[in-house]
């Protein structure tokens, strides 16, 4: 066994013994981390803070540091609710699923042979939506791979199970993904990924220019796949029936994130993305440098300085 391997697997072990934690302890875990994290303003909370400055200067300073505490709060939960999907059998975990909105969009699209896009922002619980989807058909996932070998390994072990197929972001996932959909298969991309230079437009996210993938538009140009929107969203305490936390919703994409304009499929793809961030502010990743990259144009450096 290398030893990136064997680190991936004692990763696993001690994310299995967290995950094994009542989903009450493991909620009081998230919010002590998101407690530790304002007190040490850690890259986490300081990230979430300039975020919520850029996208919602209209808001008092008081009403967006409650929220940013909401944001940090939602984070750190969601990071140890995710070591339990990832560790605990995948029926145990799909039963936390209340109800599923537009699975008859989602049916129509496996059943088209056109093959199917979902587009799955950083929103709510990404990993659960991953087990959802591949509890249904086989999808294969582009991801970024992290930098050390043993974070991939790890990785790799706990997203990898049942139909779900990996892909690393680097140029021949383009071939892999292309003939996916050309078969009529399933794709999952995180849209609102920072892409590097040079792979990507601007567009505007909240109003402020974002460095925008246009891989998944390209994609959807060149096969005619339907692309949909999908989270998995928490659901609040008081609308919970037993144990159920989450409702996941699949939504048609605009018809021009799939166009030959390509401006207009970022501009988009955005679009998509802001609503479902509208729906809970809190639920969405604020943690993410989303506008590190400027236009070149624009004179501006970075807002994260």
């Amino acid at each position: 066994m290398k030893l990136a391997d064997f680190a991936g697997f004692a990763l696993h072990a001690l994310a299995s013994l967290v995950g094994r934690l009542p989903l009450g302890v493991l909620d009081r875990c998230g919010d002590a981390t998101a407690w530790l994290a304002r007190r040490l303003d850690v890259r986490e909370a300081r990230v979430a803070r300039r975020n919520l400055e850029l996208v919602a200067p209209q808001m008092d300073a008081t009403s967006r540091e409650r929220l940013r505490r909401q944001v940090l709060r939602s984070t750190f939960r969601g990071l140890f609710e995710t070591l339990r999907f990832w560790t605990r059998r995948v029926p145990d975990n799909l039963r936390l699923i209340r109800t599923v909105h537009g699975q008859e969009a989602f049916d129509a699209a496996l059943a088209s042979g056109k093959g199917l896009i979902v587009a799955a922002p950083h929103y709510g619980n990404w990993e659960l939506l991953n087990q959802w989807l591949a509890a249904r058909t086989p999808i294969t996932v582009l991801y970024r791979p992290p930098e050390h070998p043993s974070g991939e390994a790890f990785l790799r072990r706990v997203r990898g199970r049942g139909n779900v197929r990996q892909v690393r972001a680097e140029a021949s996932a383009v071939r892999v993904l292309l003939k996916t959909l050309t078969d009529g298969g399933v794709v999952g991309i995180l849209p609102d990924q920072g892409p590097r230079i040079g792979e990507g437009r601007f567009a505007p996210f909240f109003g402020i220019q974002a460095l925008t993938m246009t891989l998944l538009s390209r994609l959807a140009q060149r096969t005619g796949a339907t692309v949909l929107y999908a989270v998995a969203e928490r659901i609040p305490a008081p609308e919970r029936v037993g144990n159920a936390r989450f409702d996941v919703h699949l939504t048609p994409a605009d018809p021009a994130v799939g166009g030959a304009d390509v401006q207009a499929a970022v501009t988009a793809l955005n679009a998509g993305i802001e609503a479902i961030a509208r729906r809970d502010m809190a639920q969405y990743q604020w943690t993410y440098k989303r506008y590190t990259a400027r236009p070149p144009e624009s004179g501006e450096g970075t807002p994260y300085a």
